[in-house]
């Protein structure tokens, strides 16, 4: 088995047949989803966070061994390959290693070791570097290189010469750098000081002072951008003695007659060499972690934030609140069909305030109005006013509302998607419609923006753009196909997100709807133009046939198991018309009696697979949504005013960030828990507690209106 193989087993605690199978699979052309969905026979299965995780570091540990291959071959070019060098070239563990081993024959731009190797002191460097018993007198020694036409004029500048090259020589040391990496990661600190005068957000960092090894990453990242921005000045500090004992240690040969010289050669290569390069280094690592802890927080956020419940079949009247330019309106059916807008003015007096009241209210009744989704930005809290007094005014329709985040909304509205959608609506009214459809299905509406722009992570915009693109599109991904798609009703946005799908192919799976009516079996699909067997393969199983006559066609059955589901359901006493009619309550019960190792044996597929299919027949078309928590729907608004220290309130999770939560408890401001207020236990991260979107109980601590703080707790409730 080769080696990378063996290594992702022991980092990701798995099977190496397991890992090993995967990444066939992947060569293959086959996608997470699919693999994780419909091959978990042959890894074990992991989940799809697992498998990401595995396809990361797989292509790492391949760049690494390519880089390591090339590394060897430029070496070997120049004649200096010895076996001792390769092979620990080859047991080199990260990038910084196989570039630490590589730094002394990489090409390098004029350095002044270069201009003094130029005047032939190499081999006084040398020399002198040996510290050996017949070491000459550093002085005598130099003398004797003193040669006016190479522009040596002294013994002086000949020592300062070959003092250069040394200085470089120990530079380059690989095991010297790796030794004085680790003393910086465990010894140094980073520092920040203030580069302005004026108050600013960065003021936490005017005068901060941290341990490397103790830096959070948000700390990192946010003393990077105030670097950036002029505000900060950012450096790492290492306790200089130190460092030069550990360095002088290796390379200083006590009572040697060279001893002074090589000290000071020494510490001229860690003050204007290694420490400067090592610093940079620590603030790359730093970074890159930090950026890395940012994705994987925006990530684990956004999945439950794209899983959230939908509020289906239900009218509902969009509300994009703004001031100058008003409120606009949109009213859409249960399917998210555009009925009606409108633009209000409720904040423009109290006449026009009634007139909104009015016009919203026969709109309400005119298309039986049951929730009002509110866009959280400019306006709202004036905005949730009204919409309490109209729900007062309307109460026997029992309309409720929900703020709702417009996160991204206004970059969708103004986007080509957004004018393909809906060429007769004005920008602003396409932003309502965009609000009124996330709180019916917010899976459906959030694929349609660019993943960076829907607000719940941190220091988003200072991490990698294609690192943060991978990682958050590779959410949505996973959860499209979590939850299935409508063949017949999906958007072009939301169908390139399934598995096997391109843009092309599903514009072109849109196209071939509107040309010959909806599809009415999966196999129908391969009609599609440049939609191919393989790429059939890993999307039917995700895409749902509400109208096809076999009802396994609106499962998440794949194709390939339909012969196996009807084998299970003949040897289950069962069959399809069953199915239709949900009369299947019993089927697991009647599969253990059978026996599920005997029972896939011969229906021919493996246990896990036999598991699946027996919980897609038991609820054909069931959306994995229905069982986690509903939005919380209000009927009447919190003031900041009305808070009390000691109350009691529910709310819903809307972030959550390295130090805290910020929930939704109906008052326009977010109020915050700590870290230290979210549990009893300790946590290392608020998302081992909770995530976006869960609904918790929270206890009232402080109110400050002037600041607009709410803080909060969750473990002080009862």
């Amino acid at each position: 088995m080769e080696p990378i193989i063996t290594q992702l087993a022991q980092e990701l605690n798995q099977n190496p047949q397991y890992v090993e199978n995967v990444v066939r699979l992947l060569d293959e052309g086959n996608t997470i989803p699919f693999i994780a969905r419909y091959r978990k026979e042959l890894h074990g299965a992991m989940d799809d966070t697992t498998l990401r995780k595995l396809e990361e570091r797989l292509h790492y540990l391949r760049g690494l061994q390519e880089r390591r291959e090339a590394v060897k071959k430029s070496i070997e070019e120049q004649g200096k390959l010895t076996e001792e060098l390769a092979c620990a070239i080859d047991d080199a563990a990260t990038l910084a290693e196989v570039e630490d081993l590589y730094r002394p024959y990489k090409q390098k731009r004029r350095t002044r070791a270069t201009a003094a190797r130029e005047k032939g002191l190499q081999p006084l460097a040398e020399r002198l570097f040996a510290q050996g018993p017949d070491c000459p007198d550093p002085a005598e020694e130099a003398a004797k290189y003193i040669d006016p036409e190479k522009g040596v004029e002294t013994a002086e500048e000949a020592l300062a010469g070959a003092g250069d090259i040394v200085a470089e020589m120990l530079s380059d040391d690989a095991e010297l750098r790796k030794a004085l990496r680790s003393l910086l990661a465990k010894n140094g600190k980073l520092r920040s000081e203030a580069a302005v005068e004026e108050d600013t957000v960065y003021r936490l960092y005017y005068d901060f002072t941290q341990p490397l090894s103790r830096m959070q990453g948000h700390q990192v990242l946010a003393v990077n951008r105030g670097e950036k921005e002029g505000k900060l000045r950012v450096g790492v500090e290492m306790d200089r003695e130190l460092a030069l004992r550990a360095l002088r240690r290796r390379v200083v040969v006590p009572g040697s007659r060279a001893m002074e010289f090589v000290k000071a050669a020494a510490e001229d290569a860690y003050d204007r060499l290694i420490f400067p390069s090592l610093e940079r280094e620590c603030r790359s690592a730093l970074t890159e972690e930090a950026s890395e802890g940012a994705v994987g927080q925006f990530a684990l956020n956004l999945k439950p934030l794209l899983m959230q419940p939908p509020v289906k079949g239900k009218v509902t009247m969009g509300l994009d609140p703004g001031y100058r330019m008003g409120c606009k309106v949109a009213v859409v059916d249960g399917t998210g069909k555009v009925l009606d807008t409108a633009v209000v003015y409720p904040t423009h007096g109290e006449r026009q305030k009634r007139e909104a009241i009015a016009v919203l209210a026969k709109l309400i009744r005119k298309h039986g109005v049951e929730h009002i989704a509110i866009g959280n930005g400019t306006a709202s809290r004036e905005t949730e006013q009204m919409a309490v007094e109209l729900i007062r005014q309307v109460n026997e329709a029992q309309v409720s509302y929900m703020i709702v985040s417009e996160a991204g909304a206004s970059v969708y509205s103004a986007s080509p998607l957004a004018a393909e959608e809906f060429p007769e609506y004005d920008v602003n009214l396409r932003s309502a419609v965009s609000i009124a459809r996330r709180l019916q299905d917010p899976l459906a509406e959030l694929v349609k923006i660019d993943p960076k722009a829907i607000g719940v992570g941190q220091y988003q915009h200072d991490c990698p753009p294609k690192r943060l693109d991978e990682a958050l599109s590779g959410v949505v991904e996973d959860c499209v196909n979590a939850v299935g798609v409508d063949v017949n009703t999906a958007s072009p946005s939301l169908l390139q997100r399934v598995s096997g799908l391109t843009a092309a192919t599903a514009k072109n799976i849109v196209a071939y709807r509107e040309e010959n009516g909806p599809f009415t079996a999966r196999k129908q699909i391969l009609k599609v133009p440049k939609l191919g067997p393989k790429a059939f393969q890993q999307c039917a199983g995700f895409l749902r046939v509400p109208e096809s006559d076999s009802v396994l066609d609106n499962t998440a059955v794949h194709p390939e198991s339909y012969a196996a589901a009807e084998k299970l359901l003949a040897l289950a006493g069962r069959s399809l018309a069953d199915v239709k009619e949900g009369n299947l309550q019993d089927l697991p019960a009647r599969v253990s009696a059978y026996g599920e190792e005997r029972a896939a044996a011969e229906a021919g597929v493996g246990v896990p697979t036999l598991r699946d299919v027996v919980a897609e027949l038991m609820k054909p078309g069931r959306d994995v949504r229905d069982s986690l928590p509903k939005p919380v729907l209000r009927t009447d608004v919190l003031e900041m005013k009305d808070l009390k220290s000691g109350m009691v309130l529910t709310g819903t999770v809307r972030n959550v960030i390295d130090f805290g939560v910020f929930v939704d408890i109906g008052v326009h401001q977010d109020g915050l828990v700590h870290i230290s207020q979210v549990a009893d236990r300790f946590l290392k991260h608020p998302s081992e507690a909770v995530s976006v979107g869960d609904v918790v109980k929270v206890k009232v601590l402080e109110v400050d209106e002037k600041k607009k703080r709410i803080s909060l707790s969750m473990r002080q409730v009862e």
